[in-house]
């Protein structure tokens, strides 16, 4: 006799391919109308599932841990990061967390250049006259961008996007610095000719262009705060692909509505999917791109996270430690 097939429970709808493995593997229940489940859609799932396959937007907190059924021991988390479980939490009631590292880096920083470019020369501002009938000829003081060539770029967040996101600024003639908890390696810093800072105040107050890379915790809540933004230069740019609680969002909005900063890119919110109206207002007037949460949103990205979450599973449901198991230590 064979060992049962876990119970696994998908929050959301996952590639396609990717589904009809997992069908093939566990006792899989889907969820066809890919909406959110909400708190009590998660403590339903979470009553009845040995393995829980969250998403970013499910937010797993303490109480719902604490509601879970004695057969959940796995969540396996279908995505990088995991500031929307509380691991600690999971792992007091003995529940294994994992996650879907290093898939999204090369993703993840050809997006951030593409923002970085779009914003400095104000291309979606741009392809929107010609549709709308708007252009009437070329017009040498007419949607005038800025030159990325030669400029500072100040990276908050050295890690593998980060260090992805300085490759690429290199070859589009950059020059690269970097704000981190520690220098990176020596010769990763060489690769790049990077300037480290370990002052965020004094990088901030030097750069032309500034891009958030550090994972969402509460040490990093707001790191970019109103004080903090204020030191940036009237005429730099700030983007962010990383999360949205990292930058105070107020006191972005009250610098591009004053002028105090030429223009922002956001691919991530606060309080998503909700998106504060001014920003929308000021991405209207053209001081601001949004895109929604798109960064990593790409076929290869996404079927390979759903790859790494059967891994996960199956290896932990053969008895195993799973490759990508999430751990806290003690104090953190």
């Amino acid at each position: 006799m064979g060992r049962a097939k876990p119970l696994v429970i998908l929050t959301r709808r996952l590639p396609e391919g990717i589904e009809q493995r997992m069908a093939e593997l566990f006792n899989l229940v889907t969820n066809p109308a890919d909406l959110p489940l909400g708190d009590e859609g998660l403590a339903a799932a979470m009553a009845r599932a040995v393995v829980l396959v969250p998403t970013i937007t499910d937010r797993i907190d303490a109480d719902l841990i604490a509601k879970a059924g004695p057969q959940l021991k796995l969540i396996a988390n279908f995505g990088n990061g995991t500031d929307n479980i509380d691991v600690a939490a999971a792992m007091k009631r003995g529940i294994t967390v994992t996650n879907t590292p290093n898939v999204l880096t090369e993703d993840m920083a050809d997006f951030t250049m593409a923002m970085i470019v779009a914003v400095s020369r104000r291309l979606v501002e741009g392809a929107a006259v010609v549709p709308n009938g708007q252009w009437n000829g070329w017009s040498p003081g007419w949607m005038l961008g800025r030159r990325i060539h030669g400029k500072r770029l100040g990276i908050i967040g050295m890690g593998r996007i980060g260090m992805a996101v300085a490759r690429r600024a290199r070859a589009f003639g950059l020059q690269v610095h970097y704000h981190n908890r520690r220098p990176a390696v020596k010769r990763l810093e060489e690769e790049v000719q990077a300037t480290y800072w370990d002052s965020l105040d004094r990088m901030l107050a030097r750069m032309d262009i500034v891009s958030v890379h550090c994972p969402h915790t509460p040490a990093t809540f707001h790191l970019l705060s109103a004080r903090r933004l204020k030191l940036m230069k009237p005429d730099a740019i700030l983007v962010n692909t990383a999360r949205g609680e990292i930058v105070d969002t107020d006191g972005l909005i009250e610098m591009l509505e004053q002028g105090q900063l030429a223009g922002a890119g956001l691919d991530v919110f606060e309080h998503e999917p909700a998106v504060n109206p001014r920003l929308v207002s000021l991405a209207r007037e053209g001081k601001v791109l949004l895109s929604p949460h798109m960064g990593s949103s790409t076929v290869e990205s996404r079927n390979e996270m759903g790859e790494k979450v059967i891994i996960n599973i199956k290896t932990f449901s053969d008895g195993h430690t799973p490759p990508d198991r999430v751990l806290v230590l003690p104090g953190g």
